[in-house]
């Protein structure tokens, strides 16, 4: 359906023309073409009769969907197949995935492409010696999955990772092979905690200590002045967590840096937001590594199916180490930039205290929003406990974008109907400045709360503290796409993402959303300055749409 029809399917994210959709799988590239695998339910827009998905693009941005590349179709995987990876096996693209297999156990299977001549890579073949990793010994059948995309050592070895849960503790499992078929587990996980349930979707990668390109995952080739990261995906908060350390062949462990506690609640997260199995890949075209991520609906089942569809992924991002070696910083990828349309500025703006500004002239439900904040002095900042360190959407949660604050709240009111009536929605996205012991501090927010007024809607609120320096020059900055019932927020230069699903009630009788600024705290708050360009409409598989595949048959 277009966005005329249903107010609440994005015009620039990738999502299927209908049905059912989650974790992103084996994203690549390869002959000319970007490709997505992704958690695909081809029958409706719930969760079940799980298959991969298949999506080609030109510039990750515009996508032709095709057939389904892998099914339900063999013992092995008869009762699902599921999130996995590809791999560059001498050249050629190879499939590592989880399935249920006929006893009910959680395997790891192989697949190949069918026809080596086809760049869209649309048919694929499951050997009869499927599986090729077997949940054997104290791994629990139940808890066992998700290959991570394979890497080549020194040792001529093949090595992949796979999450798990032994005997209540967290794993990422280590499996090593000479030929990619088959596999045995090494002796000791890549990595463990014992204060975790599940990990799910690992993903791990190098990064650069003096660049932002990307690197591919050869040990071989990334030697010297890197980095590792390893994410997972803890099921039991349903959030994605990293690590940065050092990854260590001849052990072949992953050894996170000083500083990580063996508990999850202090290690960064890819998204504060509303995301989950997040998945990177090594963009070989323009020397960068670049991450999707699930975005799930969270409005009612019923919606789901009145809809048609469920779920989404984030905009492509670009990530890359931060110069101070401890955090990621993502980015939307500039192919972006392609969709922007009429723009609007604000440069040297002064907000006053208590003051909101339209940002008008621009359709502001689908909007790409760059905005730089300076702040007078910090004397202002409100002192805070050190136990919102930990929970910090705790924090978000107790506050509102309307309490007057020492220095904020400022930033952001997105798919607001009348600011001022009594019926309002409204989603807020902004900043106060904290005094945390000795150091100041920046904390997001992306506060929900009144952003629906629709029935069966979920409207948490998420914070987090921004990994920037306020004190040194005294501005931050916020990026926001909107995009319909998406909004995706970028704090500090991507230092802090916060991913929302926004479903306002105004859209439904066709009131135009608005866009504000804002600044509720007691100090004047200066725009240096502001960009807003509304966006156009991507081509994202529409049925019967062939706008790619005519150049490669």
């Amino acid at each position: 359906m277009a966005n005329e029809i249903d107010p609440d399917r994005t015009a620039f994210h990738f999502q299927p023309s209908k049905n059912w959709l989650n974790d992103p799988c084996g994203p690549l590239y390869y002959k000319g073409l970007y490709h997505f695998f992704y958690q695909y339910n081809p029958k409706g827009p719930l969760w079940g009769n799980i298959a991969w998905g298949h999506s080609v693009s030109t510039d990750l941005v515009n996508w032709e969907a095709l057939d389904v590349a892998l099914d339900c179709t063999d013992p092995f995987d008869i009762n699902g197949c599921f999130t996995g990876s590809v791999t560059f096996v001498a050249g050629e693209p190879v499939i590592l995935y989880t399935s249920y297999d006929d006893k009910k156990r959680q395997v790891q299977n192989i697949a190949f492409r069918k026809n080596v001549s086809d760049p869209l890579l649309r048919e694929w073949t499951k050997p009869g010696y499927n599986p090729i990793m077997l949940p054997e010994g104290d791994i629990d059948p139940a808890n066992f999955r998700d290959p991570s995309t394979g890497w080549f050592g020194q040792d001529g070895y093949w090595r992949a990772a796979v999450g798990a849960n032994l005997e209540g503790r967290a794993e990422i499992l280590l499996y090593k092979s000479l030929n990619f078929v088959n596999w045995e587990r090494n002796e000791f996980p890549l990595h463990k905690s014992q204060n975790c349930g599940m990990w799910e979707c690992p993903d791990f990668f190098p990064v650069s200590l003096s660049s932002k390109d990307g690197l591919d995952l050869d040990p071989s080739v990334n030697t010297g002045n890197i980095k590792h990261v390893l994410k997972v995906s803890l099921a039991e908060t349903f959030q994605d967590y990293y690590l940065v350390g050092m990854y260590d062949e001849k052990k072949d462990v992953f050894v996170p840096d000083e500083g990580y506690e063996d508990d999850y609640k202090t290690w960064p997260m890819i998204d504060y937001g509303h995301i989950y199995a997040s998945k990177s890949f090594f963009d070989g075209k323009k020397n960068r590594r670049i991450l999707w991520a699930w975005v799930n609906e969270s409005d009612s089942v019923a919606d789901d199916v009145k809809r048609g569809w469920s779920g989404i992924q984030t905009f492509p991002r670009a990530i890359w180490l931060d110069t101070d070696a401890k955090q990621l910083i993502q980015w939307p990828i500039e192919e972006i930039k392609s969709l922007r349309k009429k723009q609007v500025q604000l440069c040297d703006f002064q907000l006053q205290s208590g003051a909101r500004y339209e940002i008008s002239g621009i359709l502001t439900s689908q909007v790409d929003i760059e905005v730089e904040f300076e702040l007078q002095s910090l004397e202002g900042a409100e002192s805070l406990d050190n136990s919102y360190l930990l929970d910090p959407s705790k924090l978000c949660d107790e506050i509102t974008p309307f309490d007057k604050g020492g220095i904020g709240p400022f930033g952001l009111f997105v798919l607001s109907s009348d600011i001022n009536g009594a019926q309002e929605e409204h989603t807020a996205i902004y900043f106060r400045i904290y005094k945390i012991s000795d150091r100041y501090m920046a904390f997001m927010c992306s506060d929900l709360k009144s952003s629906s007024r629709r029935e069966g809607v979920t409207k948490p609120a998420y914070g987090a503290f921004v990994g920037v320096d306020i004190s040194k020059d005294k501005r931050i900055s916020l990026r926001t796409l909107i995009d319909h019932s998406v909004v995706e927020s970028y704090g500090g230069g991507g230092r802090t993402c916060m991913t929302l699903r926004v479903y306002p009630k105004h859209v439904l009788t066709g009131q135009t959303s608005g866009l504000y600024v804002f600044n509720h705290g007691s100090q004047e708050v200066k725009i240096r300055e502001l960009n807003a360009w509304e966006m156009a409409k991507a081509r994202v598989n529409i049925e019967n749409d062939d706008f790619i595949s005519k150049e490669y048959i």
